[in-house]
């Protein structure tokens, strides 16, 4: 055991930086795992002995270190927006947004969410143009957030660097592997905040932490300068509290104009989709229902069994489905499952692992990095993928997106659950969440193949929990689905509150 001798900062300022009143002093402290030096980020549970002694000098101290920033922050700075003659004037002017640390950001190093790529990586030497967006249209970065390691999880729990405090629902997680900027938002730290979606990281995290997250249509939004994970699925997605900032933010990001508010033509409700949530399907449908007929008349409103349609018009699917009857002959779960989309989700996991073993095995391989429980399984799956495990992706991704392209036209959208219950709670075993994420993931995988645009948007609370439906539209409908949501959510505000008052 070896003793450091350390100026203690909080994680997310440098070592000895003032903030408000306080500076920290040295202190005496040791960990048997690893010799921290000065510089190094600390994670938040190393300073409850320190705390303890620096409360009687120092009466800020407990709360600032523990409570400010939620654990969202890998850094805090203030990078403010580009110059301009007319500040005033530019759409994002006076708001504040974080940005996950997995983006490039000139003079920083970007870790990805472990220690290890963190040191075996240079800072980058130009900014991401989806951070260079925001900066551009006049709002102010106030820091990077925390990540699950490499991207590699939905849950939100970070071994190295701790989990970000749900300001939703403290004892539970707060989703990933964007954990940290849903968190930023969540507790009003910033107005806004980037991070990626591959297989739910924007999607999961908004749900689990009530707010709004979009994931946009694939290819849709600059990934240049951001560190990729698997390709065929990566995007660059926000978190807002407000539909009018999410709209704002996806308006620049996007490259769209102002435009009216086109109403939509037909929406779906996939009641196959809602036998999987653990709360009464009826406290999501009946809000969304009532409040799409006051506002654009109930005839265009249908019920619809996604996994049936999918099944009937995305024949390329029997691979993977017979490969799933094939691995899993246990009908205990069949209740809880839709065959077509577990067999998507499979088609969506197996391109992942390949493609992340293409980006990142051979760093996996030579640097050997410590990783978390969960995160190092699916890793090593990863590297042991082989092309040949891919089978027939192409084929299901074009008959997915032409069949659901034809259900939905242009202004048309799906009506489903984000993710099927309330966020687990905190280290739960990771075994035991396994059906969780398989459900989730057929869920997930409706947008992760097809490419198309979804919003998760927050519904209130269940038994004190939070709420989260989804839309889904069209790819290269994002501007649609943004206008949609602003226009539609004061009203399913009101319906939340009834809903909650009935108890249904």
């Amino acid at each position: 055991m070896s003793l450091i001798d350390q100026r203690v900062g909080i994680r997310g300022w440098k070592i000895g930086e003032q903030h408000q009143s306080l500076q920290f002093k040295e202190y005496i402290f040791s960990d048997q795992k690893k010799p921290w030096r000065t510089g190094d980020r600390v994670p938040t549970l190393y300073f409850t002995p320190i705390l303890s002694s620096l409360t009687e000098n120092s009466p800020h101290t407990e709360t600032m270190a523990m409570n400010s920033d939620y654990g969202a922050f890998m850094e805090k700075f203030i990078l403010s927006p580009l110059p301009t003659t007319s500040p005033a004037q530019l759409p994002l002017n006076g708001l504040t947004f974080a940005v996950k640390d997995i983006f490039d950001m000139e003079g920083h190093v970007s870790g990805f969410g472990n220690p290890d790529w963190l040191k075996t990586h240079s800072a980058a030497t130009s900014t991401s143009p989806a951070v260079l967006a925001m900066l551009k249209a006049g709002a102010t970065c106030v820091g990077k957030t925390i990540m699950d390691e490499m991207a590699y999880s939905i849950n939100g729990e970070n071994i190295h660097y701790g989990t970000p405090i749900n300001p939703c629902a403290p004892d539970r997680v707060p989703g990933g592997s964007s954990s940290g900027s849903s968190v930023a938002v969540s507790a009003n730290l910033a107005d806004f905040s980037l991070g990626t979606d591959t297989g739910g990281s924007v999607r999961v995290p908004a749900s689990y932490c009530g707010i709004l997250g979009f994931r946009p249509s694939h290819g849709v939004v600059s990934t240049q300068g951001v560190i990729p994970m698997a390709q065929s699925f990566d995007t660059v997605g926000w978190f807002c509290r407000d539909p009018g900032t999410l709209n704002r933010v996806g308006k620049i990001l996007l490259g769209l104009p102002n435009e009216k508010l086109v109403g939509p033509t037909k929406v779906f409700i996939a009641e196959d989709c809602f036998k999987l949530v653990s709360i009464p399907s009826t406290r999501v449908t009946k809000v969304i229902s009532a409040s799409i007929e006051m506002l654009f008349g109930g005839d265009i409103l249908q019920c619809v069994t996604l996994g049936d349609y999918i099944e009937s018009k995305v024949p390329s699917l029997k691979h993977f489905m017979q490969n799933n009857n094939n691995n899993n002959n246990n009908s205990k779960n069949k209740e809880f499952s839709i065959e077509s989309l577990v067999a998507l989700s499979t088609a969506m996991r197996l391109l992942q692992r390949f493609e992340f073993k293409k980006n990142h095995g051979e760093w996996v391989t030579t640097v050997k990095p410590n990783m978390g429980p969960g995160i190092s399984e699916r890793v090593v799956d990863a590297i042991n993928t082989s092309e040949e495990d891919i089978g027939p992706f192409e084929s299901v991704k074009a008959q997915l997106q032409e069949a659901l392209s034809a259900l939905l036209g242009e202004h048309g959208i799906i009506v489903f659950p984000t993710v099927p219950g309330p966020p687990p709670e905190l280290q739960t075993e990771t075994t035991s969440l396994e059906t969780f994420r398989a459900r989730a993931f057929s869920l997930l995988s409706v947008a992760g193949v097809s490419g198309f645009c979804q919003v998760a948007i927050p519904l209130g609370k269940y038994n004190d929990l939070p709420v989260s439906v989804s839309f889904l539209a069209n790819r290269g409908s994002d501007g649609f689905l943004l206008n949609l949501v602003e226009t539609l959510y004061p009203i399913l505000k009101e319906q939340v509150a009834i809903a909650e008052k009935a108890s249904y």
